[in-house]
Protein backbone atom coordinates (compact mmCIF):
# COMPACT_ATOMS: atom_id res chain seq x y z
CA UNK A 1 0.00 0.00 0.00
CA UNK A 2 1.09 3.24 -1.06
CA UNK A 3 1.87 5.64 2.01
CA UNK A 4 0.09 8.86 2.16
CA UNK A 5 1.71 12.28 2.07
CA UNK A 6 1.17 13.72 5.81
CA UNK A 7 -0.11 17.34 5.78
CA UNK A 8 0.72 19.07 9.00
CA UNK A 9 -2.42 20.23 11.03
CA UNK A 10 -1.60 24.13 9.93
CA UNK A 11 -1.57 23.12 6.52
CA UNK A 12 -5.10 20.30 6.35
CA UNK A 13 -7.05 23.41 7.84
CA UNK A 14 -5.70 26.06 5.01
CA UNK A 15 -6.10 23.51 2.04
CA UNK A 16 -9.79 22.57 3.88
CA UNK A 17 -10.57 26.22 3.54
CA UNK A 18 -8.85 26.64 0.28
CA UNK A 19 -11.50 24.16 -0.93
CA UNK A 20 -14.39 25.58 0.70
CA UNK A 21 -13.64 29.35 -0.58
CA UNK A 22 -13.43 27.50 -4.27
CA UNK A 23 -16.32 25.55 -3.77
CA UNK A 24 -18.84 27.80 -1.66
CA UNK A 25 -17.43 31.41 -1.78
CA UNK A 26 -20.40 33.00 0.40
CA UNK A 27 -23.36 31.15 1.43
CA UNK A 28 -26.96 32.57 2.49
CA UNK A 29 -28.06 30.78 5.85
CA UNK A 30 -31.45 31.28 7.71
CA UNK A 31 -31.82 30.49 11.16
CA UNK A 32 -32.45 31.65 14.68
CA UNK A 33 -29.74 33.21 16.57
CA UNK A 34 -29.29 31.95 19.93
CA UNK A 35 -26.19 32.35 22.12
CA UNK A 36 -25.55 36.07 20.96
CA UNK A 37 -22.37 38.12 22.52
CA UNK A 38 -20.17 40.80 21.83
CA UNK A 39 -16.72 39.91 22.91
CA UNK A 40 -14.53 42.99 23.83
CA UNK A 41 -16.55 45.79 22.38
CA UNK A 42 -15.15 44.29 18.79
CA UNK A 43 -15.79 40.58 17.95
CA UNK A 44 -19.89 39.61 17.43
CA UNK A 45 -19.99 35.84 17.91
CA UNK A 46 -23.86 33.69 17.63
CA UNK A 47 -24.93 30.28 17.12
CA UNK A 48 -27.16 29.90 14.02
CA UNK A 49 -29.91 26.92 14.42
CA UNK A 50 -32.97 25.27 13.52
CA UNK A 51 -34.67 22.11 14.70
CA UNK A 52 -31.91 19.69 13.41
CA UNK A 53 -28.92 21.51 13.60
CA UNK A 54 -26.25 24.45 14.84
CA UNK A 55 -24.08 26.40 13.17
CA UNK A 56 -21.68 28.71 15.15
CA UNK A 57 -21.03 32.18 13.51
CA UNK A 58 -18.63 35.16 13.56
CA UNK A 59 -18.20 38.87 12.79
CA UNK A 60 -16.48 41.80 13.33
CA UNK A 61 -18.69 44.30 15.35
CA UNK A 62 -18.54 47.06 12.41
CA UNK A 63 -20.24 44.75 10.10
CA UNK A 64 -22.95 44.29 12.59
CA UNK A 65 -25.38 46.85 10.90
CA UNK A 66 -28.96 45.92 12.67
CA UNK A 67 -29.43 44.96 16.65
CA UNK A 68 -30.06 41.47 17.25
CA UNK A 69 -30.83 38.86 20.34
CA UNK A 70 -31.30 35.18 20.98
CA UNK A 71 -34.97 33.91 19.41
CA UNK A 72 -35.05 35.86 16.35
CA UNK A 73 -34.81 34.63 12.74
CA UNK A 74 -32.52 35.94 10.56
CA UNK A 75 -30.46 35.42 6.91
CA UNK A 76 -26.71 35.34 7.12
CA UNK A 77 -24.13 35.83 3.78
CA UNK A 78 -21.00 34.17 5.17
CA UNK A 79 -17.94 32.59 3.97
CA UNK A 80 -17.56 28.86 5.26
CA UNK A 81 -14.30 28.61 7.50
CA UNK A 82 -12.60 26.16 9.97
CA UNK A 83 -10.87 27.96 12.53
CA UNK A 84 -7.51 27.66 13.60
CA UNK A 85 -8.97 25.50 16.36
CA UNK A 86 -10.39 23.12 14.27
CA UNK A 87 -13.72 24.34 14.75
CA UNK A 88 -16.33 24.96 11.41
CA UNK A 89 -17.92 28.27 11.91
CA UNK A 90 -19.64 31.14 9.47
CA UNK A 91 -17.87 34.14 9.03
CA UNK A 92 -20.09 36.54 8.45
CA UNK A 93 -20.52 39.54 5.76
CA UNK A 94 -24.02 40.56 6.31
CA UNK A 95 -26.44 39.42 8.72
CA UNK A 96 -30.40 40.62 8.06
CA UNK A 97 -33.63 39.82 10.27
CA UNK A 98 -36.17 38.07 8.42
CA UNK A 99 -39.96 38.31 8.90
CA UNK A 100 -41.95 41.62 9.49
CA UNK A 101 -41.95 40.19 13.41
CA UNK A 102 -37.63 39.84 13.31
CA UNK A 103 -37.40 43.26 11.50
CA UNK A 104 -39.72 45.02 13.81
CA UNK A 105 -37.88 43.86 17.02
CA UNK A 106 -34.47 45.14 15.33
CA UNK A 107 -35.75 48.05 14.68
CA UNK A 108 -36.99 48.37 18.34
CA UNK A 109 -33.79 47.44 19.79
CA UNK A 110 -31.97 49.73 17.60
CA UNK A 111 -34.05 52.85 18.00
CA UNK A 112 -33.67 52.74 21.61
CA UNK A 113 -30.14 52.52 21.48
CA UNK A 114 -29.83 55.36 19.11
CA UNK A 115 -32.65 57.80 21.15
CA UNK A 116 -30.53 57.36 24.13
CA UNK A 117 -27.67 59.31 21.73
CA UNK A 118 -29.92 61.83 20.86
CA UNK A 119 -30.00 60.87 17.34
CA UNK A 120 -33.72 61.42 16.92
CA UNK A 121 -33.45 64.77 18.89
CA UNK A 122 -36.20 67.58 17.45
CA UNK A 123 -33.59 70.28 19.50
CA UNK A 124 -31.00 68.35 16.39
CA UNK A 125 -33.89 69.30 13.48
CA UNK A 126 -33.37 71.71 10.66
CA UNK A 127 -35.98 73.58 8.99
CA UNK A 128 -35.78 73.09 5.11
CA UNK A 129 -35.07 75.49 2.68
CA UNK A 130 -37.95 77.51 1.55
CA UNK A 131 -37.93 77.37 -1.72
CA UNK A 132 -34.66 75.71 -2.54
CA UNK A 133 -32.79 75.99 -6.15
CA UNK A 134 -30.55 73.08 -5.92
CA UNK A 135 -32.18 69.59 -4.90
CA UNK A 136 -29.99 66.57 -4.35
CA UNK A 137 -31.73 63.35 -5.11
CA UNK A 138 -30.52 60.10 -3.61
CA UNK A 139 -33.02 57.20 -5.57
CA UNK A 140 -33.58 54.90 -8.20
CA UNK A 141 -33.92 55.90 -11.27
CA UNK A 142 -35.78 53.18 -11.94
CA UNK A 143 -38.25 53.27 -9.27
CA UNK A 144 -41.87 54.23 -8.51
CA UNK A 145 -41.23 56.65 -6.26
CA UNK A 146 -38.25 58.86 -8.44
CA UNK A 147 -40.83 59.02 -10.94
CA UNK A 148 -43.55 60.09 -8.64
CA UNK A 149 -40.86 62.57 -7.08
CA UNK A 150 -40.33 64.15 -9.92
CA UNK A 151 -43.56 64.49 -11.41
CA UNK A 152 -45.16 65.97 -8.48
CA UNK A 153 -41.92 68.42 -7.94
CA UNK A 154 -42.34 69.81 -11.80
CA UNK A 155 -45.80 70.27 -11.50
CA UNK A 156 -45.65 71.99 -8.37
CA UNK A 157 -43.18 74.10 -8.79
CA UNK A 158 -40.55 74.25 -12.08
CA UNK A 159 -37.60 75.06 -12.54
CA UNK A 160 -35.92 73.52 -9.58
CA UNK A 161 -32.59 71.97 -10.38
CA UNK A 162 -32.15 67.96 -9.39
CA UNK A 163 -28.98 66.39 -9.09
CA UNK A 164 -29.88 62.57 -8.98
CA UNK A 165 -27.30 60.53 -7.12
CA UNK A 166 -28.60 56.84 -8.90
CA UNK A 167 -28.79 53.88 -6.26
CA UNK A 168 -29.90 50.58 -5.12
CA UNK A 169 -32.91 51.10 -2.75
CA UNK A 170 -33.09 47.65 -1.60
CA UNK A 171 -30.31 44.58 -1.13
CA UNK A 172 -26.93 43.98 -0.04
CA UNK A 173 -25.35 47.10 -1.60
CA UNK A 174 -28.17 49.10 -0.98
CA UNK A 175 -27.11 50.67 2.31
CA UNK A 176 -23.41 51.05 1.18
CA UNK A 177 -24.44 53.00 -2.26
CA UNK A 178 -26.69 55.02 -0.76
CA UNK A 179 -24.07 56.63 2.29
CA UNK A 180 -21.81 56.95 -0.86
CA UNK A 181 -23.78 59.63 -2.28
CA UNK A 182 -24.77 61.26 1.19
CA UNK A 183 -20.99 61.71 1.58
CA UNK A 184 -20.66 62.77 -1.70
CA UNK A 185 -23.14 65.41 -1.52
CA UNK A 186 -21.69 66.44 1.82
CA UNK A 187 -18.20 66.69 0.48
CA UNK A 188 -19.14 68.47 -2.90
CA UNK A 189 -17.40 71.96 -2.99
CA UNK A 190 -20.70 73.68 -4.06
CA UNK A 191 -23.59 72.03 -1.44
CA UNK A 192 -26.70 71.73 -2.33
CA UNK A 193 -29.87 73.32 -0.22
CA UNK A 194 -31.42 69.90 0.44
CA UNK A 195 -30.99 66.42 0.27
CA UNK A 196 -33.99 63.90 -0.34
CA UNK A 197 -33.85 60.38 -0.12
CA UNK A 198 -36.41 58.08 -1.63
CA UNK A 199 -37.97 54.55 -2.26
CA UNK A 200 -41.69 54.00 -2.95
CA UNK A 201 -43.77 51.14 -1.27
CA UNK A 202 -42.32 47.49 -0.79
CA UNK A 203 -42.23 44.41 1.81
CA UNK A 204 -40.44 45.12 5.40
CA UNK A 205 -38.07 42.88 4.53
CA UNK A 206 -37.49 45.66 1.49
CA UNK A 207 -37.61 48.32 3.58
CA UNK A 208 -35.14 46.85 5.60
CA UNK A 209 -32.00 48.57 4.13
CA UNK A 210 -33.76 51.96 5.54
CA UNK A 211 -33.07 50.68 9.30
CA UNK A 212 -29.44 50.20 8.72
CA UNK A 213 -27.14 51.66 11.52
CA UNK A 214 -24.35 53.38 9.46
CA UNK A 215 -27.19 54.37 6.87
CA UNK A 216 -28.94 56.32 9.80
CA UNK A 217 -25.39 57.84 11.53
CA UNK A 218 -25.03 59.19 7.94
CA UNK A 219 -28.50 60.45 7.57
CA UNK A 220 -27.98 62.29 10.85
CA UNK A 221 -24.46 63.17 10.33
CA UNK A 222 -25.27 65.07 6.82
CA UNK A 223 -24.74 69.08 6.82
CA UNK A 224 -27.06 69.74 4.58
CA UNK A 225 -30.78 69.42 5.83
CA UNK A 226 -32.60 66.24 5.14
CA UNK A 227 -36.12 65.01 4.01
CA UNK A 228 -36.57 61.22 3.91
CA UNK A 229 -39.57 59.91 1.99
CA UNK A 230 -39.73 55.96 2.33
CA UNK A 231 -42.52 53.62 1.59
CA UNK A 232 -45.87 54.25 2.27
CA UNK A 233 -47.55 56.67 5.01
CA UNK A 234 -47.52 53.81 7.89
CA UNK A 235 -44.25 52.63 7.01
CA UNK A 236 -41.83 54.55 9.45
CA UNK A 237 -38.16 53.50 9.41
CA UNK A 238 -34.81 54.87 11.72
CA UNK A 239 -34.21 56.74 8.26
CA UNK A 240 -37.35 58.54 8.35
CA UNK A 241 -36.52 59.21 12.34
CA UNK A 242 -33.25 60.54 11.38
CA UNK A 243 -33.99 62.81 9.32
CA UNK A 244 -34.65 66.68 9.82
CA UNK A 245 -37.99 65.88 8.06
CA UNK A 246 -39.88 62.84 7.21
CA UNK A 247 -42.33 62.43 4.28
CA UNK A 248 -45.23 59.84 3.94
CA UNK A 249 -44.06 58.90 0.68
CA UNK A 250 -41.99 60.08 -2.45
CA UNK A 251 -44.96 62.23 -4.20
CA UNK A 252 -45.43 63.65 -0.25
CA UNK A 253 -41.50 64.77 -0.08
CA UNK A 254 -41.86 66.85 -3.09
CA UNK A 255 -45.48 68.57 -1.99
CA UNK A 256 -43.49 68.93 1.72
CA UNK A 257 -40.31 70.17 -0.30
CA UNK A 258 -41.76 73.14 -3.05
CA UNK A 259 -45.44 75.33 -2.80
CA UNK A 260 -47.82 74.22 -5.22
CA UNK A 261 -47.77 77.36 -7.96
CA UNK A 262 -51.26 77.41 -8.97
CA UNK A 263 -52.49 77.40 -5.48
CA UNK A 264 -50.00 80.11 -4.50
CA UNK A 265 -51.38 82.28 -7.63
CA UNK A 266 -54.65 81.31 -6.35
CA UNK A 267 -54.03 82.66 -3.23
CA UNK A 268 -52.19 85.58 -4.03
CA UNK A 269 -55.39 86.74 -6.16
CA UNK A 270 -57.73 86.09 -3.46
CA UNK A 271 -55.26 88.14 -0.87
CA UNK A 272 -55.05 90.78 -3.53
CA UNK A 273 -59.28 90.75 -4.05
CA UNK A 274 -59.38 91.14 -0.29
CA UNK A 275 -56.88 94.14 0.09
CA UNK A 276 -58.58 95.81 -3.06
CA UNK A 277 -61.65 95.54 -1.20
CA UNK A 278 -60.70 96.36 2.11
CA UNK A 279 -58.78 99.20 0.20
CA UNK A 280 -61.85 100.69 -1.55
CA UNK A 281 -63.75 100.03 1.83
CA UNK A 282 -61.16 102.36 3.36
CA UNK A 283 -61.59 104.98 1.12
CA UNK A 284 -65.22 105.34 1.53
CA UNK A 285 -64.90 105.51 5.00
CA UNK A 286 -62.31 108.18 4.41
CA UNK A 287 -64.48 110.00 2.25
CA UNK A 288 -67.37 109.98 4.77
CA UNK A 289 -65.26 110.67 7.50
CA UNK A 290 -63.69 113.71 4.90
CA UNK A 291 -67.47 114.80 4.41
CA UNK A 292 -68.33 114.81 7.92
CA UNK A 293 -65.39 116.79 8.81
CA UNK A 294 -65.82 119.60 5.94
CA UNK A 295 -69.16 120.12 7.22
CA UNK A 296 -68.06 120.32 10.39
CA UNK A 297 -65.56 123.34 9.58
CA UNK A 298 -68.14 124.66 7.69
CA UNK A 299 -70.65 124.83 10.28
CA UNK A 300 -68.37 126.07 12.42
CA UNK A 301 -67.21 128.50 9.76
CA UNK A 302 -70.24 129.95 9.81
CA UNK A 303 -70.99 130.31 13.14
CA UNK A 304 -67.42 132.24 13.14
CA UNK A 305 -67.99 134.16 10.62
CA UNK A 306 -71.78 135.11 11.66
CA UNK A 307 -70.47 136.20 15.49
CA UNK A 308 -67.85 138.25 13.70
CA UNK A 309 -70.59 139.97 11.57
CA UNK A 310 -72.92 140.79 14.56
CA UNK A 311 -69.55 141.85 16.33
CA UNK A 312 -68.90 144.63 13.36
CA UNK A 313 -72.91 145.48 13.39
CA UNK A 314 -72.39 145.98 17.51
CA UNK A 315 -69.16 147.96 16.38
CA UNK A 316 -70.35 150.09 13.61
CA UNK A 317 -73.83 150.63 15.59
CA UNK A 318 -71.03 152.04 18.50
CA UNK A 319 -69.47 154.13 15.47
CA UNK A 320 -72.68 155.49 14.71
CA UNK A 321 -73.69 156.28 17.93
CA UNK A 322 -70.46 157.98 18.61
CA UNK A 323 -70.57 159.82 15.58
CA UNK A 324 -70.60 163.92 16.02
CA UNK A 325 -72.93 163.85 13.18
CA UNK A 326 -75.31 161.57 14.75
CA UNK A 327 -75.37 163.75 18.21
CA UNK A 328 -76.26 166.77 16.50
CA UNK A 329 -79.27 165.17 14.49
CA UNK A 330 -79.83 164.37 18.30
CA UNK A 331 -80.47 168.08 19.06
CA UNK A 332 -77.18 169.00 20.05
CA UNK A 333 -74.63 171.31 19.27
CA UNK A 334 -70.71 171.03 18.92
CA UNK A 335 -68.97 174.33 20.20
CA UNK A 336 -65.49 175.70 19.07
CA UNK A 337 -63.51 178.49 20.48
CA UNK A 338 -61.26 180.86 18.11
CA UNK A 339 -58.93 178.62 17.65
CA UNK A 340 -61.29 175.82 16.35
CA UNK A 341 -61.03 173.36 19.23
CA UNK A 342 -63.62 171.96 20.87
CA UNK A 343 -65.02 173.62 23.71
CA UNK A 344 -65.56 170.29 26.58
CA UNK A 345 -67.51 170.92 28.89
CA UNK A 346 -64.68 171.24 31.77
CA UNK A 347 -62.92 172.87 29.70
CA UNK A 348 -61.23 176.17 31.54
CA UNK A 349 -60.32 179.46 30.59
CA UNK A 350 -63.86 180.14 28.55
CA UNK A 351 -64.33 184.38 29.54
CA UNK A 352 -67.11 186.85 28.29
CA UNK A 353 -66.27 188.31 25.18
CA UNK A 354 -64.16 185.89 23.21
CA UNK A 355 -66.42 184.43 19.84
CA UNK A 356 -68.09 180.67 19.75
CA UNK A 357 -68.64 178.78 16.59
CA UNK A 358 -71.76 176.83 17.40
CA UNK A 359 -72.31 173.78 14.80
CA UNK A 360 -75.62 172.30 14.41
CA UNK A 361 -77.27 169.77 12.34
CA UNK A 362 -77.75 172.23 9.48
CA UNK A 363 -76.38 175.46 10.35
CA UNK A 364 -73.05 177.09 11.84
CA UNK A 365 -73.80 179.82 14.17
CA UNK A 366 -71.28 182.60 15.42
CA UNK A 367 -71.31 183.48 19.16
CA UNK A 368 -69.81 185.65 21.44
CA UNK A 369 -69.49 184.80 25.35
CA UNK A 370 -71.18 187.57 27.46
CA UNK A 371 -71.43 185.20 30.49
CA UNK A 372 -69.22 182.37 32.19
CA UNK A 373 -70.08 180.95 35.26
CA UNK A 374 -69.17 177.88 36.78
CA UNK A 375 -71.70 174.89 36.84
CA UNK A 376 -72.81 174.23 40.96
Amino acid sequence: MEQQLALSVSDAIALINQTLEYAYPTVAVEGEVASFKVSKGKYVFFDLKDDAGVLGCFMMVYSLRTALEDGMRVRVVAQPRLTAWGKFSLTVRQVMPVGQGNIKRSFELLRVSLEKEGLFDSARKRPLPALPAQIGLIASVESAGYVDFLKILTNRWGGVAVQVADVQVQGVEASDQIIRALQYFNQHSSPVEVLVLVRGGGSAEDLAVFNDEPLVRAIAASRIPTLVGVGHEVDVSLADLAADVRAATPSNAAEILVPDRQALLSDLQHKTQRLVAKLEGRSTELQRQTAATAEQLLGRMHHVLATQQRQVEFARQMLRQLNPKTVLGRGYALVRDEQGRVVKASAPGLKPGQTLTIELQHAIINAGVHHVEPKK
